[in-house]
């Protein structure tokens, strides 16, 4: 596991969806918190073993129910280079979005070069063209530049939110990254 998705990832992701809980009053919380916590541990980019999420949900003492309402909530979190499954439910909402803002902004900026460093991918490529439909299999195999990464996914991902709180969180991040993308422009260009 690399810093873009360490355990810091998870309280910041815990952050964004404690905020938007405080906006969908019909949500339930332990579902939202439990989602959050467990979203990554079977992250097809880093889990070998896919039981080990089901294996934590065992001992939380939870109603086959809630269980099965916290797996389809963590599965339907995922982008999947576009091929995600749609948010069922207000807690699939939130947990994508809280989950999402922080692949956006400031943060999801570092994350990306994070990640980006991790797999050995260059900073940015010129020559690059940012695929626009693309299957999981090629999202998940093909190694783009981390600039790439922007255009394939980040600069998508406002226009994606779907609770309100989330939409307008996104807002201010989503210009962040397209002031930074200029600016990293400009500078490769040499005109600042």
């Amino acid at each position: 596991m690399d810093a873009s998705h360490d355990f810091q990832h998870i309280e910041r992701v815990y952050q964004n969806a404690q905020a938007i809980l405080k906006t969908e009053p019909d949500a339930n919380e332990t579902i939202v918190l439990l989602a959050v916590l467990l979203h990554d541990v079977s992250d097809s980019k880093y889990a070998v073993d896919k039981s080990e999420e089901e294996r934590i949900l065992k001992q939380l003492n939870l109603t086959e129910q809630e269980n099965k309402h916290i797996q389809a909530v963590i599965a339907e979190v995922s982008f999947n280079g576009g091929n995600e499954l749609p948010a069922t439910s207000i807690e699939a909402k939130i947990v994508r979005d809280a989950d999402r803002l922080d692949a956006i902004g400031a943060v999801g900026i570092a994350r990306t070069f994070a990640y980006g460093g991790a797999k050995g991918r260059l900073l940015y490529d010129d020559a690059e063209e940012a695929r626009e439909a693309m299957s999981l299999e090629e999202y998940r195999t093909k190694s783009t530049a981390s600039v790439t990464h922007f255009y394939e996914k980040l600069l998508l991902l406002k226009d994606l939110m779907v609770t309100e709180k989330g939409q307008e969180m996104a807002e201010r991040r989503h210009a962040f990254m397209v002031q930074f993308l200029e600016q990293l422009k400009q500078e490769r260009d040499g005109i600042s």
